[in-house]
């Protein structure tokens, strides 16, 4: 064996282990839950209560939930991104209720001191149960990032009112390709998180919301996500806002996309 050879296979095993370990740790890399536990709902956001469900597969889950002050209007179930928790999201919340609207945050498994281990599937299981929680009452879904795709799994099952997809990406993989391109990303996923393909069923108004200078989920794979909707869609591009920019968060145009769908 020629001393290049050596070389060769030696590089190659430290390639192979090095993809072993993300296979095995993907999931702590994919799923990043902030501190828990979380305050009381009230001591965040004025009449707001804590509230818990339960999934199908047995884990109680503690969210918040916010009444609204406007008869008749549609609640706001809000599905968080990768990272954080509840209390990430209450500014969202606040601006919402102060136009009357109720809002849902809810929690994942694993996140905001909530039980369980968070994958694809089990991110499903907690959407319906929050979706169930809220009964017969007339609901927008309001999807952000990863939550997107949970937001998208869950109207293609039970159609809202509306949907606001904030920072959508087309599937999971194509946002883990476009920040880790020497990786072979689409190969070592277990969860995919697919929101172009389940979307194309969704019949109901739909609002893409994107930042033009998003470097987590770049603005073509958003725009993708808005050609792709099988119902009436109207998108909102921030010029220069990134991912986690304030503006993106309960900026004015965030909340107006809910707002116009509410009416």
């Amino acid at each position: 064996m020629t001393s290049l050879t050596r070389a060769a296979l030696v590089v190659l095993t430290v390639v192979l282990l090095l993809l072993g370990l993300l296979w095995l740790a993907q999931r702590r890399l994919i799923y990043l839950p902030g501190p828990g536990p979380v305050p009381p709902a009230a001591t965040v956001l004025p009449g707001a209560r804590d509230v818990s469900f339960t999934t199908r597969d047995g884990l109680r889950l503690s969210a918040w939930y916010v009444p609204g002050s406007r008869e008749g209007a549609p609640a706001v179930l809000v599905t968080g991104g990768n990272a954080g928790n509840r209390l990430d999201r209450a500014p969202l919340a606040r601006a919402l209720a102060a136009h009357g609207l109720p809002v849902l945050l809810v929690d994942y498994r694993g996140y905001g001191g909530n039980p369980g281990s968070p994958s694809e599937d089990g991110l499903h299981l907690d959407a319906l149960a929050a979706r169930a929680f809220l009964g017969d009452a007339r609901v927008i879904y309001f999807g952000e990032s990863l939550g997107a795709a949970v937001a998208t799994r869950l109207a293609a099952v039970h159609p809202p009112e509306g949907l606001v997809l904030r920072s959508p990406f087309t599937d999971l993989a194509a946002a883990g390709q476009a920040n880790y391109p020497f990786l072979p990303v689409r190969l070592l996923l277990r969860d995919r998180f697919p929101v172009a393909g389940p979307i194309a069923s969704v019949r109901v108004p739909t609002v893409v919301v994107y930042g033009t200078a998003d470097t987590i989920v770049p603005a073509r794979l958003s725009r993708q996500v808005a050609a792709a909707a099988g119902g009436p869609v109207a998108t909102v591009e921030l010029p220069g806002a990134g991912h986690n920019d304030p503006v993106m968060l309960d900026g004015d145009e965030v909340v107006r996309a809910v707002l116009d769908l509410a009416r």
